[in-house]
């Protein structure tokens, strides 16, 4: 099986022999591939709906691994005892959506578990409700696919440095990190705050003078952020 380029990096961020759960598995490819390669030997996958869940049982069926996957109709983590898993894939689904599975799991925070994380949308949203909430994110990764970025977040229980209005919406880089696409999206990310400025200038909102504000101190540490990466490349 050929996982897309975002499944292919949360895949390599798995730790050997992990206890592993896919979170709103839809089709069921991660852990499938994940058992084929040998690095887990048991998953779960859990989905909210039955559709998906059923495509998930035909996928594992089609590579002959069903044995070896416990599939699980319910609300994000709830159907999951925190003891029966190490590491937790949560793809595919809007970053609001992420931080209330991970609100409504008071153990996520607390234990010694891996989250890989792959918001589809609200992703500054979701660095802020991670920081707020005592998630440390350990580290960050840029793929793409066609003219898409996706962003991987590797996250644990515990407390991190505040974040800057630029890293709440790039994430944190530092000198020596190995991302070859940071640089073009440092630039994606400005061109879509300006855009957003530019739309902000023609509102009459009563909200729009704070949210400029806030906008243009994202665009400032993100100009910040570019300078200094270009700087490391030298």
């Amino acid at each position: 099986m050929k996982l897309s380029p975002r499944l292919c990096r949360l895949a390599q961020e798995v730790p050997m022999g992990a206890r592993f759960a896919d979170v709103g598995t839809d089709h069921g490819f991660l852990p499938v591939r994940l058992l084929q390669t040998g690095k887990i030997r048991y998953a779960i996958a859990t989905d909210i709906r039955s559709g998906p869940l059923e495509r998930a049982r035909e996928t594992a069926r089609r590579f002959d691994r069903s044995a070896q996957i416990s599939f699980r109709l319910c609300d994000g983590l709830s159907g999951i005892p925190p003891d029966e898993v190490d590491t937790v894939a949560i793809a595919g689904m809007g970053g609001e959506t992420i931080a209330a599975i991970l609100k409504a799991a008071p153990w996520a925070g607390k234990e010694n578990h891996l989250f890989l994380l792959q918001p589809m949308s609200s992703i500054p949203e979701l660095r802020l409700w991670l920081q707020e909430h005592d998630f440390s994110i350990q580290k960050e990764d840029i793929v793409s696919e066609g003219r898409t970025y996706y962003v991987v977040m590797i996250v644990r229980g515990g407390s991190m440095p505040p974040l800057s209005a630029g890293e709440r919406w790039a994430g944190r880089q530092w000198q020596g990190m190995q991302a070859p696409l940071r640089g073009e999206y440092l630039d994606d990310l400005a061109r879509r705050v300006q855009r957003a400025l530019a739309g902000l200038a023609q509102s009459e909102s009563p909200e729009s003078p704070a949210k400029q504000a806030e906008l243009s101190a994202v665009a400032a540490d993100l100009d910040r952020m570019k300078k200094e990466w270009q700087a490391w490349q030298r």
